[in-house]
């Protein structure tokens, strides 16, 4: 996968999404701009994948707590200069949860954010550019929490509110109904 895959895939999902057209934009002229868009070390920002992780009834989402964020978030992660996307949110997905049962619904994207990490210790604040593909996991199987996390939950979808209070979390939410 390149950059190319990724803009055909943001088209496609302009087409679907054309009320998201300002942060798609900005997206694609990022992505468009910066050869490096893959790699953590781009200062200015980077390409991270997520997973929006869903029981098989879709009524549960799986969020961690993040440690260093101190918030709750769908699972993802860095691309690490790995331009293959889908691959980054899978394998960021079963890091940070542990599931096996994990199983990709789409390769097309189910949401795109644009989000600024705050500055932290030797780190400059950046924007992370954050492709979110649909997954299904067990909500039996046994969840194991990693070093980046304080705690997962599957959490109703109704109850996302007590969660957070993110616009991108809720945005997902309603695309999931």
């Amino acid at each position: 996968m390149s950059r190319v895959w990724l803009l055909k895939a943001v088209d496609r999902y302009r087409s679907r999404f054309p009320e998201e057209l300002e942060v798609i934009t900005a997206f694609e002229g990022f992505v468009r701009a910066h050869e490096q868009c893959f790699e953590r070390t781009f200062a200015q920002g980077h390409v991270t994948g997520s997973a929006w992780i869903l029981d098989q009834a879709h009524g549960h989402c799986l969020l961690t707590h993040h440690q260093k964020l101190q918030r709750w978030f769908q699972l993802g992660g860095h691309a690490d200069g790995d331009s293959n996307i889908v691959r980054v949110a899978m394998r960021e997905a079963q890091e940070e949860s542990g599931l096996s049962s994990l199983r990709l619904v789409s390769t097309e994207i189910f949401d795109l954010d644009i989000h600024l990490i705050p500055e932290r210790r030797g780190e400059a604040a950046h924007h992370h550019f954050d492709v979110r593909f649909l997954f299904e996991g067990d909500r039996n199987e046994a969840l194991s929490v990693s070093e980046e996390s304080l705690d997962l939950a599957w959490v109703s979808l109704a109850d996302i509110g007590d969660y957070t209070d993110e616009d991108s979390m809720h945005r997902m939410v309603q695309k999931t109904g």
